[in-house]
């Protein structure tokens, strides 16, 4: 079965995915809202992410029409020009640099090196390939250079699984795959916490993350026992945990995003972030754009998957925004015909075909 029947069909789909979202994106912040009141919590950073995201992937299907190639290129230079003069990326009305901020650059600068790599393979020029592909390479020296080497290992990631998906020719199956490693990657995560694991894998992820936040998950995991199904109100974890309040520099944050949705939100939280996950992949594997597009942006965002559930990249406004216009661009019907890109030999939307030579 090919996914290629027609504008017809390709709108159909759109229609669905599109409002797939809007139920998912509006869940969550109905959700916030229900437990909030429940727990007398604070909803505010929730909904203001879901804002962010919206608006981005808004932003991003509108430019990545117009645009296809120069949209996600300002993107990339937008990211690394924003890492370069706020570093601290500080998340909402807060003026200091809050515990975490390196999480922060790593999101940035990965989905920056995702938009420069989806802008090579929408380009059918190979010397414009080649030097977006640059782009993305000196992202990743950049993060380096900053000292994020999570960041720099995430970005070259993206730039390798980016020049891969050019030989893919199942886009489904390159998405069941980035979706199975955000899920070990959780339940890695997930099994620290509930001390599931042997004391000596704990020591090396102490020995990298800090023992602190270590305590920071196993209090999560904790809350979640108290109320498994709506926890313990959304902003409430800092005056629950006490790992938290023991630190002097402390965020009121767990640095997990799955974690952070369990104490506060409970499963239903989690789910509900596991859906818009499960939705952004979807859209880009229904999508309009050729499979290596799609595959880019898709490994550009688990990427940003595994950083969120070992840090607190979420909480950034940046970073949501960010991810939100990397999803648009890469799902949006560009104005102008792509076949000189495909003629390039690049596979087209679901390609389950031989790619053209």
């Amino acid at each position: 079965m090919t996914s290629a029947s027609g504008p017809d069909a390709d709108g159909d789909r759109r229609i669905v995915s599109d409002a797939a979202g809007v139920v998912v994106l509006g869940a969550c912040a109905t959700w916030s809202l229900i437990t909030a009141a429940a727990h007398d919590g604070r909803p505010e950073g929730v909904l203001l992410a879901v804002l962010a995201m919206a608006a981005g992937y808004a932003a991003g299907r509108i430019s990545g029409a117009l645009l296809p190639v120069g949209a996600p290129f300002a993107g990339a230079l937008a990211g690394t020009a924003l890492t370069v003069a706020v570093p601290h990326l500080a998340p909402g009305p807060q003026i200091a640099a809050p515990l975490g901020h390196a999480g922060a650059t790593a999101a940035v600068l990965t989905l920056s090196a995702g938009a420069a790599c989806c802008a090579a393979w929408a380009s059918p020029v190979p010397a414009v390939r080649f030097t977006l592909r640059l782009l993305a390479a000196g992202t990743a020296a950049l993060a380096a250079v900053l000292g994020s080497t999570s960041g720099s290992v995430t970005c070259l990631a993206v730039l390798l699984c980016s020049l891969a998906a050019g030989r893919t020719r199942h886009r489904g199956a390159g998405m069941a795959a980035l979706a199975a490693v955000a899920v070990l990657m959780t339940g890695l995560v997930w099994a620290i916490a509930a001390r599931a694991v042997p004391a000596g894998f704990v020591a090396a992820v102490e020995g990298r993350l800090t023992p602190h936040r270590v305590r920071l998950w196993q209090d999560a995991w904790n809350l979640l026992g108290d109320d498994a199904l709506s926890g313990a109100g959304p902003g409430r974890f800092g005056e629950l945990s006490t790992a938290s309040a023991q630190s002097l520099l402390s965020d009121d944050k767990p640095h997990s995003a799955p974690l952070q949705q369990a104490a506060e939100q409970g499963l239903v939280g989690v789910a509900l972030l596991a859906a818009v996950f499960g939705w952004v992949l979807y859209a880009l594997w229904r999508g309009p754009r050729p499979t290596p597009v799609a595959l880019t942006a898709g490994a550009a965002l688990t990427a940003l998957a595994a950083i969120a559930a070992v840090g607190n990249a979420l909480s950034f406004t940046a970073v949501s925004v960010g991810a939100g216009l990397l999803a648009g661009i890469a799902t949006a019907r560009p104005l102008t015909d792509e076949s000189s890109s495909r003629t390039a030999g690049i596979p087209a939307r679901g390609a389950g075909r031989t790619p053209a030579r």
